[in-house]
């Protein structure tokens, strides 16, 4: 199958561990060096990592080929009540040769399918206010919710309510500052710099 075969050719399925190495090639290239795969590396080793790690598989030449991944991790939210567990949506990567195709929006939406019946109320992001609100992602800070870096402008910062977000109460209690994942903070990668 070629780059230009229809995306009903795809697969979206969880990542395995003989995934790894080719998930963190992705990155990589999606990205333009080592920081992110080195980030996505220590989320692995680390107790925010809740197995929430999708591909998307493409065959191409007879074999099959990841050509897409998302990761879900624990951060939690400081709500006036108490600390609650979300989930960021980061890192999100498409091969180059396969961008601009629709493998983002399949994979991001098959993923948030299969959220389901998660005990989290919520998934946060930081990113293009134009690509994911097409996807259903609504701005977090009408939601109670405050961004955790000023370096975050605030269309970036962004929700997708789980269903467990209205049996918690919905804004009302669910509202608060996030708070990433040490992960994040040690690798530098909240927000932006320069």
């Amino acid at each position: 199958m070629s780059t230009r075969e229809p995306l009903e050719a795809l697969t979206i399925r969880p990542e395995r561990p003989e995934d790894h190495d080719a998930v963190r090639r992705l990155v990589g290239d999606a990205f333009g060096g080592p920081r992110v795969p080195d980030l996505l590396d220590d989320l692995r080793a680390g107790d925010g990592w809740v197995d929430l790690s999708f591909v998307a598989e493409a065959r191409t030449d007879g074999r099959a080929q990841v050509v897409g991944h998302v990761a879900y991790t624990r951060s939690v939210l400081d709500a006036p009540d108490r600390l609650r567990d979300v989930l960021v949506l980061s890192p999100l990567s498409v091969d180059p040769a396969w961008q601009r195709r629709g493998v983002g929006r399949r994979l991001v939406l098959d993923s948030l399918a299969a959220l389901g019946d998660r005990p989290e109320p919520l998934v946060l992001l930081e990113g293009s206010r134009a690509y994911y609100g097409r996807l259903g992602f609504v701005p977090a800070e009408p939601l109670g919710l405050r961004r955790p870096s000023l370096r975050i402008p605030p269309p970036a910062f962004q929700a997708w309510p789980l269903p467990a977000y209205d049996a918690a109460g919905g804004a009302a209690t669910v509202r608060g500052t996030l708070v990433y994942h040490r992960t994040f903070w040690d690798h530098d990668c909240v927000g932006l710099r320069g």
